[in-house]
């Protein structure tokens, strides 16, 4: 399968003069106009709920492990695995995930990965242990692996073209704002229940997301075979490269080795995939300048993100002697700053180059987390901090939004799922590779110091994130 044969410059300006065509036909590679209204709000609180279930999810059971590790009598190192459970398996299964939806549908495998998730969240509110608990939060993981990049495509079926901006900047804001609520919500529901209800709570959530996924825009599968060996390949690739990741600091050879086996893996799954029409790892729409060039830029841009997510809290603590309320009261401006610009991004993503606001996100990404870095600390730093992070968290939402849209159209509608799977596997592999540069950073330096240089460079990887953008946007008017 070969990218659309549209020119790559429509996919990142909006028709001449100025502004979206709204009474725009419908382009050859079948794009309509969407789910009409008010179908349209139910699909989309299907989709958007099920984002917001799985993110928040992901972030609540953070805040309760010291709470789990006393009540089911287990080591706080044991009880880490219901963290690294869940997000091993999301990044194992992403791209298989999304290569179902396509082979299947859309609509079919995004809500069995919402029913999967539910009644996965079932089993862990009843776990007894846990091993019991760590099984019910991989099956959670498979659950998740099929929301995110199928929701994400699903809402290119659900919305006109013209209005896919403003969709893509929906689903960012439900993600910061359930990044943002997570550690809140746990907070709140283990201050009046322990910790099973932190599960129990998803089931009327679910329940309700399944009742409203009736509404979703029905997607036939291409009924494309899936090799098995891939799938395996790509697992054993992902698990490898998180664990190897995670230990190449503490122990090298270890660490070592796992990194070596997940390049062996990936060497091995390309030469399998190369082949084919629509591979696993979206070989073939990377093809495309305008895609390939926008994952690399999302790489950066998350790799700065979580960076600077990790450098914050001990600069904060180490340099400017701030507690831990206090670090997190700080740290709160820059989700809110992303969901204020999310919407913002949605509706000059339709209507002006993508590539120019996401130079501008990445530099004011940059700009923010160098003004961080920089301010002196002799007078009280608080006041600026917060302006910094909210610089920081605005460039952010106006980076994403955009980035994200242009790699969603610059594959064939039929590809949607793997575009999808493309986006969650460039932001996992950012997010992994910044917390790596920290923990070397943290090995090589004292904390306060390597929180500064960390900040430098994940200013640096905002700024490529933004030079990337624009380089891509020289290469689709050209």
């Amino acid at each position: 399968m070969t990218v659309s044969s549209r020119p790559a410059a429509s996919l990142d300006r909006p028709e001449p003069g100025g502004s979206a065509n709204v009474n725009a036909k419908p382009h050859a590679d079948g794009d309509s106009d969407g789910v009409p209204m008010p179908r349209r709000l139910a699909a989309v609180a299907a989709i958007l709920g099920a984002i917001v279930l799985v993110v928040l999810d992901g972030a609540i059971a953070n805040v309760a492990l010291p709470h789990i590790a006393q009540r089911l009598s287990a080591s706080p190192a044991d009880t880490v695995w219901v963290v690294t459970a869940y997000q091993l398996v999301v990044v194992m299964f992403l791209l298989p995930a999304a290569a179902l939806g396509e082979r299947l549908g859309y609509r079919r495998v995004f809500v069995s990965g919402v029913a999967l998730f539910t009644a996965a969240s079932a089993l862990c509110a009843m776990a007894p242990s846990l091993a019991w608990l760590v099984a019910g939060r991989c099956l959670q993981g498979l659950g998740s692996a099929a929301v995110m990049p199928l929701g994400l495509a699903l809402l290119r079926f659900t919305y006109p073209k013209r209005l896919l901006g403003q969709a893509i900047a929906y689903n960012a804001l439900a993600v910061a704002a359930a990044s943002a609520a997570g550690p809140a919500v746990g907070a709140a529901i283990l201050s009046v229940a322990s910790w099973p209800w932190l599960f129990a709570v998803n089931l009327p959530v679910g329940l309700l997301v399944l009742l409203a996924a009736r509404s979703l825009p029905a997607t036939p599968g291409t009924r494309r075979a899936i090799d098995p060996w891939s799938v395996l390949l790509n697992a054993a690739m992902f698990a490898c490269f998180v664990m190897g990741g995670d230990r190449v600091i503490a122990e090298p050879l270890q660490g070592g080795v796992l990194l070596a086996v997940a390049v062996a893996c990936l060497v091995m799954l390309v030469r399998r995939e190369l082949p084919r029409a629509a591979p696993l790892i979206p070989l073939d729409l990377l093809r495309s300048p305008p895609f390939r060039m926008s994952i690399v830029a999302s790489v950066c841009c998350f790799t700065g993100q979580m960076a600077s997510y990790v450098a914050l809290p001990f600069y904060m603590h180490h340099v400017l002697g701030l507690g831990v309320l206090e670090t997190g009261l700080l740290m709160t401006p820059w989700p809110l700053a992303v969901m204020a610009t999310a919407p913002l991004a949605g509706k000059l993503a339709d209507r002006v180059s993508t590539a120019r606001l996401c130079a501008i996100g990445g530099g004011a990404l940059a700009a923010g987390l160098t003004l961080c870095a920089l301010w002196p600390v002799q007078a009280d730093p608080r006041p600026a901090l917060v302006a910094f992070t909210v610089l920081a968290g605005a460039g952010f939402g106006l980076f994403q939004t955009p980035n994200n849209r242009n790699m969603l159209l610059s594959a064939p509608k039929d590809r949607s799922g793997a575009a999808g799977g493309a986006q969650g596997m460039a932001r996992l592999t950012g997010q992994t590779m910044g917390s790596l540069l920290m923990g070397l950073l943290f090995s090589a330096l004292p904390a306060a110091s390597a929180s500064h240089v960390g900040l430098g460079v994940a200013a640096g990887f905002a700024l490529a994130a933004g030079l990337i953008s624009l380089m891509r946007g020289e290469t689709q008017r050209s």
